[in-house]
């Protein structure tokens, strides 16, 4: 075989072996609610590289942000019935498929963030995780998007007084409802791809998400006033479908978990700054930030929710979370 034959066959060759290597890539997607320009797109992407380097390109994820799936429940009905690979989800809907994890949404359970965070790697955190399987779920890891602040259009608020008889919109989440309902608000479930309209069109008053979502989905065009309440942690989660999951080798299923605690941690780094700069970005964008916002009198208003909290999840499991991180505590 003459040289120029050697080389058009070792081309040929490799070329083969690249195409092999394209059918043999399996590609799984993964959808959230969010812009890809928010924060569970930064998470999403960090996901999916860590999932590309750590299989070696054996698989690839490919991501369908601002709910092109549907609402969040309708995309964790999606993993769960096998049509969706993965999604990144708020923990509000989960709740309808795994009830325990509606003790993470408690009004003021945290203290701050790392207190959060604390919980979310201890044991408490980690057996709520071992739970989704039971209920047609893989649960990869608990991802941050801080704490949840409201906005409206209708008046600043800076006491439960100012909350009474407006309309918000709450996840589908049975925690907040009852929470928005105790301080005397109008709770208003629904998926998030309608909220942006209903916002504008008036059909509501006023929504509640973290920060770094209100900015990236340009509330500021259709909210007037920011109030730093901090009334929920509510964390997020990477959900995998159990036919995806139970597909992958073993070793393969380990990549997928580190990779997703990977991107965990670096949203936690993100979220750091994000915080801080989406409030930034309302102000220029002309909302009124209120940061005077009466925690004490929030959290006495929330209080007689809490009886019904502590018979459905129990009054010692809340506080073990309470107590995780003081001093004296195993956790």
């Amino acid at each position: 075989m003459n040289r120029r034959k050697l080389l058009g066959f070792l081309l040929a060759a490799g070329m083969a072996s690249l195409s092999g290597q394209a059918v043999a890539q399996t590609a799984l997607k993964i959808g959230y609610v969010l812009p890809a320009t928010s924060h569970y797109g930064y998470a999403v992407s960090v996901l999916a590289s860590e999932v590309a380097k750590r299989t070696e390109g054996r698989y690839r994820l490919e991501a369908f942000p601002s709910g092109a799936l549907g609402g969040e429940r309708e995309m964790v009905e999606g993993a769960q019935l096998g049509t969706l690979g993965l999604v990144l989800t708020s923990t509000g809907p989960v709740t309808n498929f795994v009830p325990e994890v509606g003790i993470l949404d408690l009004p003021f359970l945290f203290r701050d963030a790392a207190h959060a965070h604390q919980v979310l790697d201890s044991k408490i955190g980690q057996d709520l995780l071992a739970k989704f399987p039971s209920h047609g779920l893989v649960g990869l890891a608990w991802t941050d998007q801080s704490f949840r602040h409201l906005t409206n259009s209708r008046r600043p608020v800076v006491t439960p007084e100012d909350v009474k008889g407006l309309k918000v919109r709450t996840m589908e989440n049975p925690v907040h409802i009852l929470s928005f309902r105790t301080v005397g608000a109008n709770p208003t479930p629904m998926a998030f791809p309608e909220v942006f309209g209903a916002l504008q069109q008036g059909a509501i008053d006023g929504q509640e998400q973290a920060i770094a979502g209100s900015a990236s989905t340009k509330m500021s065009q259709v909210q007037k006033y920011l109030s730093l309440t901090g009334h929920f942690f509510s964390p997020a989660v990477f959900i995998m479908s159990p036919k995806a999951f139970n597909n992958l080798s073993s070793e393969d299923k380990e990549h997928f978990l580190a990779a997703a605690r990977a991107a965990s941690m670096a949203m936690r780094e993100y979220m750091r700054e994000a915080d801080a700069k989406g409030i930034e970005q309302m102000r220029k964008d002309g909302m009124e930030v209120n940061e005077n916002v009466d925690k004490e009198k929030f959290q006495a208003a929330f209080q007689p929710a809490y009886a019904e909290f502590a018979k459905k999840y129990g009054q010692e499991n809340i506080d073990a979370i309470r107590a995780v991180g003081l001093p004296g505590t195993s956790q």
